[in-house]
């Protein structure tokens, strides 16, 4: 289920995933969701954003005990 934001003056796609996940690094998630504002770069207040759940980061690149799978992927 997701849920949504409301921007406030000045809001950029970075400073909004920011808010909602704690990490910029989310902002193409959150231009996936909305797309239909992909070219707004400085939101004006007041815009109700779609805020998809993301899901736990796992890296091919962790160790197994790390990814929190183990290796019969149980």
């Amino acid at each position: 289920m997701s849920s949504t934001y409301i921007t406030i003056s000045g809001d950029m796609w970075d400073l909004a995933a920011h808010k909602v996940y704690g990490n910029g690094m989310y902002m193409d998630v959150l231009l996936k969701a909305n797309i239909k504002y992909k070219d707004i770069y400085i939101f004006p207040a007041g815009i109700t954003l779609a805020v998809p759940e993301i899901g736990p980061e796992v890296s091919e690149s962790l160790p197994p005990w790390k990814q929190g799978v183990t290796e019969d992927g149980e």
